[in-house]
């Protein structure tokens, strides 16, 4: 341990979704990689319980350099209603289904169907009061809304983003940094449907993180097609934003401090952090990944 070093890895991919205060009606993002989606991201890679004490991993000074911030893009999704096909496994943990799915496949039809093969018309809706079996530990639902909902859910589109974890330990970060090329778990931006593409980790680099992002050029864009000429990236100052290791006066901390992950959401706390204009110096080294 002589100084600190830094982590760099590359997020990117068609959509990213970094949720800060999303509920299940509403599903934000923010404008930038979370510290708490990018720890439990290493935490997949490294195929950490979820339960797991985060420890040294959550310790790290998280920055995140936005060369390319994307655009916000609304999805119109609806959920529930409609004809929904009753399986094995819905009848097993469901008691809501069980009890309403008896009376259609056992009493009212003289001839069921196989088994899994019964259907209700217009019963599937979103569960609610989602909760773990104290027996099983498999999640059940304590009510079923049986009419559609409509939510809406914000992605970032197009966007790259340069993350780095500064810690003093090199070892630490090279373990990371092999776990997010080789995952124990499967990966994504924020959101089961953002899976990252190309290169994650860019290696471990001595320095602080905004010496990290001086000296690195901007993370190439995807690649042209039909001809389109390539994104200028020259006199570019993007922003970064850098953790404070404590609280900054005037500056409204982020609630995305990961504790523990859990079932139940996992527990996050405060923490603050400094907006930078970075000028990228001339001499800053390029890349050579797979976009």
């Amino acid at each position: 341990m002589n100084g600190p070093h830094v982590l760099l890895i590359r997020l990117a991919g068609p959509l990213q979704s970094w949720g800060l205060t999303g509920r299940f009606a509403r599903r934000d993002t923010h404008t930038r990689p979370t510290k708490s989606g990018v720890i439990g991201l290493c935490a997949a890679a490294l195929g950490l319980p979820r339960e797991e004490p985060l420890g040294e991993l959550a310790e790290t000074r998280f920055g995140v350099r936005a060369d390319r911030p994307g655009t916000p893009l609304r999805d119109y999704h609806t959920v529930g209603a409609g004809t929904y096909p009753l399986r094995p496994r819905d009848l097993l943990t469901d008691h809501q289904r069980a009890a309403k799915a008896t009376p259609v496949s056992a009493r009212e039809t003289s001839q069921p169907g196989p088994f899994g093969r019964s259907e209700l018309e217009a019963w599937y809706g979103s569960p609610k009061y989602v909760t773990a079996d104290p027996t099983s530990g498999a999640l059940i639902s304590g009510e079923v809304r049986r009419h559609a909902l409509i939510t809406e859910r914000w992605y970032l589109a197009d966007a790259t983003f340069l993350v780095g974890l500064e810690h003093p330990d090199a070892a630490l970060l090279n373990r990371i940094a092999y776990a997010l090329e080789h995952p124990k778990r499967l990966l994504w931006l924020g959101r089961k449907a953002c899976p990252p593409s190309g290169d994650l980790a860019l290696g471990v680099v001595p320095g602080t993180l905004r010496e990290a992002f001086e000296t690195h050029a901007l993370l190439p864009a995807a690649p042209c097609y039909d001809d389109e000429p390539p994104t200028p990236v020259t006199d570019v100052r993007p922003w970064a934003w850098i953790e404070s290791p404590r609280p900054l006066p005037g500056i409204g901390p982020l609630s995305d401090q990961p504790i523990r992950f859990g079932a139940d959401g996992g527990v996050h706390s405060l923490r603050w952090e400094t907006r930078h204009r970075i000028t990228i110096a001339s001499h800053a080294r390029g890349w050579d990944i797979i976009l």
